[in-house]
């Protein structure tokens, strides 16, 4: 799967490489960390794709060095033309990074495309002190129902694991992390440019998701989840 990344697959099924969804995404991590009362002096993400969640927290927060890693030359190119006297952006694996370990790093919707996504995520450990995951959670009671919500995401953009809360924490914990704090976020309900049919679920969503929180997402699905750990 790695090949759709290195050439131009992914970018001609994602021209945009969702940038427009930085904002949002850079804005979920921040709480996590206000929450948290985390501090950092170096910030790193894996898979960064054209830097703007990188970007957009060099505006919220002071931290001095941030390092953006990603395997997609493409991607690679647009980042370089955004970079600051902060946030530098690479062309290579994480795991030859020179700078590391770093304070904070962020894999941030990427296990989902990962082969060996145990072996990834174990390997990733030591590079950081925190580490915050974005896992999207594919798997629900209207996913596996209708079939072809999970089959377009393996198609168009790569995802080749699929998760429910329960499993996402299983995992960090098999693979040695402390989970800190997890929370979910509503990216079908707020990201703009949503299919038709998660227009339509909005309303039930936020309905049932009042009452109660776990059981929505493992019925209706729609929700990815956070996760600060060590």
């Amino acid at each position: 799967m790695l090949e759709i990344y290195q050439s131009e697959t992914y970018a001609e099924n994602n021209p945009g490489w969702h940038e427009e969804d930085a904002p949002w995404k850079a804005k979920q991590i921040a709480q996590i960390i206000n929450k948290n009362a985390i501090t950092f002096d170096t910030l790193c993400e894996v898979g960064c794709g054209t830097g703007d969640i990188l970007l957009n927290l060099e505006r919220s927060f002071g931290f001095s060095k941030g390092y953006g890693y990603e395997v997609s030359p493409h991607a690679y190119r647009r980042a370089k033309t955004k970079e600051t006297d902060r946030t530098k952006f690479h062309l290579e694996s994480v795991f030859d990074a020179a700078a590391a370990p770093f304070d904070v790093m962020l894999v941030i919707d990427v296990i989902e495309h990962v082969e060996d996504y145990l072996g990834f995520a174990k390997q990733l450990r030591p590079l950081a002190k925190y580490k915050i995951f974005h896992i999207p959670l594919d798997l629900s009671v209207q996913s596996l129902a209708r079939e072809r919500p999970i089959m377009n995401l393996r198609k168009g953009v790569g995802h080749l694991h699929y998760f429910f809360k329960e499993s996402a924490l299983a995992t960090l914990r098999d693979c040695g992390y402390n989970i800190i704090d997890h929370a979910y976020t509503a990216g079908r309900l707020e990201l703009p440019n949503q299919a038709t049919s998660s227009k339509l679920m909005k309303i039930p969503r936020r309905a049932m998701f009042a009452l109660n929180q776990d059981l929505t997402v493992r019925i209706l699905g729609g929700y990815s989840l956070l996760v600060l750990a060590e």
